[in-house]
């Protein structure tokens, strides 16, 4: 069965801008007060004040007065949307404040309707934000029980009509002409409104309002898209308090990572390089970019490498928000782990490399790589990429990685090789024969074994006719 929950934001267009309670602060459209925060409130602020009034009623008292920001309204709505997705992929924002989840379908994955609100609750109280929650077999009508003062899941099993019937028909403000005609002829609730015949109220109230009520009653589908998850990720935590320490910090940083995270499996996308962004009380913005070597979708591992670069972060300036982005997303990549064993499986080099870089810097940390050269000292190099080969390639398995800065002679007596005492072919030739335009090369390369065990890779140069020893086996 469809069941929607309706998350009205009405404070959305304060909490965008300010969420602190520290100071009065109001939201003007057309220079009288749309919303006030609490502080505001309790100084005798309220809605439709004039601006002029709101300067006058607190004479010398400090008063923030912000215009509205419709734009930072929906990207907030966006934000959320991103969070919702981990909930349900069913989902759409509604009007300017509000997003409708239909969870009807995801129930199970929850184990019930009280687990879900929990974790719907968990996650809107992290953010910081006041919501108003509703419930019901259809989006319209979920959105009008948002404002009701009932127990949504304890009133869930009554009748919607039942439910909907004590609420004012003043709610439907885009139907002005409408609520007017049947405020006039003495309806003023959605009870008195169920007990007129259909046809009569089509002929009052027209076929845009009709159609409404049937969407709400579940007479009529109301189809919307879905929402459709951005190709990059964004979200943000304002503390509402100033922040000087940077321990406090890491809460925040907790929750956002893991924010992103479910959005990166929800989307099967992974990412190397997130971006931070501390936001000033005075402010001022101050970027923070940590990288990882390989993609991946574990808030455990970013929290590690971010914590190495807060370490080395001194706040100049209290911080009052904190903004996580992702802007280089791709396809994830199944991993390879042991089914039987992952516990025991040491940490990939890769986790190493990414916490050298993040302390010290992308130029401290460099690999030895390979590139496509037939000759084995042309084939090596120091690079600070990824040591694979640039053609897709891997080393030979029956050459040394490491090898001496230039190949040096070996002797012979009694017509045996010797370095540091006898040695002994055990396999080859593999012949290399490379740069005739400029000065030929012929060898045969041989893998040698010493009087201790130890393996040598040599070499007879075709041309002098002499031997050389090249490279030593791990």
């Amino acid at each position: 069965m469809s069941l929607w929950l309706c998350l009205r934001f009405h404070q959305l267009p304060l909490q965008c801008l300010n969420r602190s309670e520290e100071l009065a602060v109001a939201i003007l459209v057309k220079q009288r007060v749309l919303r006030a925060n609490d502080y505001a409130a309790g100084l005798g602020i309220r809605e439709g004040m004039g601006a002029g009034t709101v300067r006058a009623l607190l004479d010398n008292e400090a008063v923030q007065l912000l215009e509205r920001d419709t734009t930072a309204e929906a990207q907030c709505l966006q934000q959320l949307c991103c969070w919702a997705y981990s909930i349900t992929p069913s989902l759409h924002p509604y009007r300017e404040d509000c997003l409708q989840l239909e969870i009807g379908s995801c129930l199970s994955l929850f184990r019930g309707l009280h687990r879900l609100l929990a974790e719907v609750r968990v996650g809107i109280s992290n953010r910081g934000f006041r919501v108003e929650y509703g419930l019901a077999e259809t989006p319209g009508a979920a959105w009008l029980l948002s404002f009701s003062d009932t127990d949504q899941v304890a009133d869930y099993q009554n009748p919607l009509r039942d439910r909907l019937a004590p609420l004012p028909l003043s709610l439907l403000t885009e139907h002005v002409t409408a609520v007017d005609s049947l405020r006039r002829a003495g309806l003023h609730t959605f009870g008195c409104l169920f007990a007129l015949p259909p046809a009569a109220l089509a002929r009052r109230c027209g076929a845009g309002f009709t159609e409404f009520l049937q969407q709400v009653l579940g007479q009529q589908a109301d189809l919307r898209p879905d929402y459709q998850p951005p190709v990059n990720f964004s979200d943000e935590y304002w503390f509402g308090y100033e922040v000087r320490v940077n321990d406090e910090l890491l809460p925040a940083v907790q929750l956002l990572l893991q924010s992103m995270c479910r959005f990166l499996r929800n989307t099967q996308l992974q990412t190397t390089e997130i971006h931070w962004q501390l936001v000033g009380i005075d402010h001022s913005l101050r970027e923070i970019c940590v990288r990882s070597t390989s993609g991946h979708s574990h808030w455990e591992n970013w929290y590690q490498l971010t914590l190495i670069r807060f370490d080395q972060l001194e706040l100049k300036t209290g911080v009052e928000g904190l903004n996580l982005a992702c802007h280089q997303l791709h396809s994830g990549q199944l991993e390879n782990i042991d089914l039987f064993s992952p516990r025991t499986q040491r940490e990939p080099l890769s986790g190493l490399l990414d916490r050298l870089r993040n302390r010290l810097g992308l130029q401290a940390v460099e690999k030895v790589g390979t590139r496509s050269e037939h000759l084995p000292e042309l084939a090596l190099h120091i690079c600070q990429d990824n040591p694979a080969n640039e053609n897709g390639g891997q080393l030979h398995n029956q050459r040394p990685f490491w090898l001496m800065p230039a190949p040096q002679a070996l002797d012979r007596k009694q017509g045996r090789l010797r370095w540091q005492g006898k040695l002994e072919l055990v396999y080859g030739p593999e012949r290399i024969e490379d740069n005739w335009w400029q000065q030929a090369v012929s060898r045969d390369y041989y893998i040698a074994r010493g009087d201790g065990g130890q393996h040598y890779w040599v070499f007879r140069d075709r041309l002098d006719t002499g031997w050389y020893i090249h490279g030593i086996f791990a």
